[in-house]
């Protein structure tokens, strides 16, 4: 007798995921892409930062539309609270590097999602930043991520999800281990 088998989208194309794939094993040099947000201050500590533009596939390439992202600082701090601290900006896409891999996975391993939530945590002690103490790091302390996932899938299924998004996330790279930031001025 033969079954239907079950298609899962999870909303993820899988099947272009894994011919470009393929493709970029072809032409290697086509998967070195470089990521660009520009950022403009506007007053106090509220910055204006903006993504349109990147390259890769060996060319210049451009999002559909620029995404525009407000950061500054709470009024704890004598600021405006104009937008989410830059800390909190890079615990978003963390999270949402993780959880879009967790989706990208499950699809291709034939897992139906019915909710993903990730709640990212990071302690610091502001001595640091604030210059009171040079013994203290400026930045976290450390990073939580915790996830409810509910699927259609065993615990161990589940956690082989959230291993292999960690495995593959570039935001989970660059926060675990060494990355260069070079930092130059154009006068």
């Amino acid at each position: 007798m033969n079954e239907a088998i079950q298609t899962i989208d999870n909303g993820v194309n899988v099947e272009a995921l894994l011919g470009a794939r393929e493709a970029l094993g072809q032409a290697p040099e086509a998967a070195l892409f470089k990521w660009r947000a520009t950022s403009e201050w506007v007053n106090g500590t509220h910055t204006r930062s903006e993504v349109k533009e990147f390259f890769g596939l060996g060319e210049g390439q451009s999002h559909k539309q620029a995404f525009a992202f407000d950061t500054d600082h709470p009024e704890i701090f004598a600021s405006e609270d104009k937008g989410v601290t830059p800390g909190e900006l890079l615990l978003v896409g963390l999270a949402g590097c993780l959880t879009a891999g967790i989706a990208s996975v499950a699809t291709h391993r034939g897992i139906k999602l019915n909710s993903v939530r990730a709640t990212v945590e990071a302690g610091m002690d502001i001595q640091g930043v604030l210059g009171m103490d040079a013994d203290v790091r400026n930045g976290f302390s450390g990073i939580v991520v915790d996830y409810t996932i509910d699927a259609d899938a065993t615990e161990a299924e589940i956690a082989a999800l959230v291993a292999q998004s960690q495995k593959r996330s570039l935001v989970f790279d660059a926060l675990t281990n060494p990355t260069d930031v070079h930092v130059r001025v154009n006068a």
